[in-house]
């Protein structure tokens, strides 16, 4: 819709850079910015012109130690976001991938320590794992990339115009975060399970552990500890084998819509 930011593809939501125009004479149209960053990537991944293989997975599960994160009654997010990054980890190097992890204990590390972790290693993408703090009733699962240089991220109104490290991977950073998305919302394991997430879209930011990465990289919020609902589902061993079980399944199909087959490490 004109001067609207949210565009729906395959029925799943997208927060554009800039507001659809209406033209006089050609009707809706979206910025060029948005045209090559997000939908192009997301409809023709095998376009995308500097992809690359991978065969290492970063996860990275956000907060630890003093730093808590979101916090309920029942628990902390830092735990949370350990015990799903752990079941990731296992589930992916089952399907032959290196896995690093920034964190495997209940210890603090600080945001560059864990880009710089993630860094270390070639041939790599980056997932960094969350849960939300949004009052009791904010629901639902949304997926960050880095925000395009010379664009305003979804966390601020602010334009910040500086070419940050980390973009030439736009259309890759795109693509991951749809896999994600998809197979949260829409994938067959929730189908199956019976889950439904509300959809709160894939956007961008500028957060810290995405600025400088040199890898496709995304952060996924999990659902909302601040909703009692959630909050319940979020606490339970299902819900964190179906998100890690939906991230593994979201990292293969990523690989498989570049173009790319898994290479089996020993």
């Amino acid at each position: 819709q004109a001067r609207s930011q949210d565009m729906f593809m395959n029925n799943m939501k997208f927060v554009l850079s800039y507001p659809v125009a209406d033209h006089p004479s050609k009707g809706l149209m979206v910025s060029n910015m948005d045209l090559h960053k997000i939908i192009d990537p997301v409809l023709r991944p095998t376009y995308i012109a500097n992809r690359r293989s991978f065969n290492t997975v970063v996860i990275d599960p956000g907060h630890g130690g003093h730093d808590s994160g979101t916090r309920n009654r029942i628990n902390r997010e830092a735990d949370i976001n350990l015990s799903v990054g752990k079941k990731l980890r296992d589930r992916l190097k089952a399907m032959g991938y290196q896995v690093v992890m920034t964190r495997d204990t209940d210890n603090f590390i600080a945001l560059q320590d864990r880009v710089r972790i993630a860094n270390r290693h070639n041939n790599a993408i980056f997932i960094s794992i969350h849960f939300n703090d949004g009052g009791s009733s904010a629901r639902g699962v949304e997926t960050f990339t880095l925000a395009p240089a010379g664009t305003s991220s979804s966390m601020s109104r602010n334009i910040r115009h500086d070419a940050l490290q980390g973009n030439a991977q736009d259309s890759m950073n795109i693509a991951l975060a749809t896999a994600v998305q998809g197979h949260m919302l829409k994938g067959p394991l929730a189908i199956k399970e019976g889950i439904s997430m509300v959809d709160r879209g894939i956007k961008r930011a500028r957060y810290s552990v995405l600025c400088t990465i040199k890898h496709p990289a995304i952060l996924v919020e999990g659902g909302f500890m601040s909703n009692p609902q959630e909050a319940l589902l979020i606490a339970t061993e299902r819900y964190q084998n179906f998100m890690a079980s939906s991230l593994a399944a979201a990292v293969h199909q990523y690989r498989t819509a570049l173009g790319q087959q898994v290479r089996r490490t020993r």
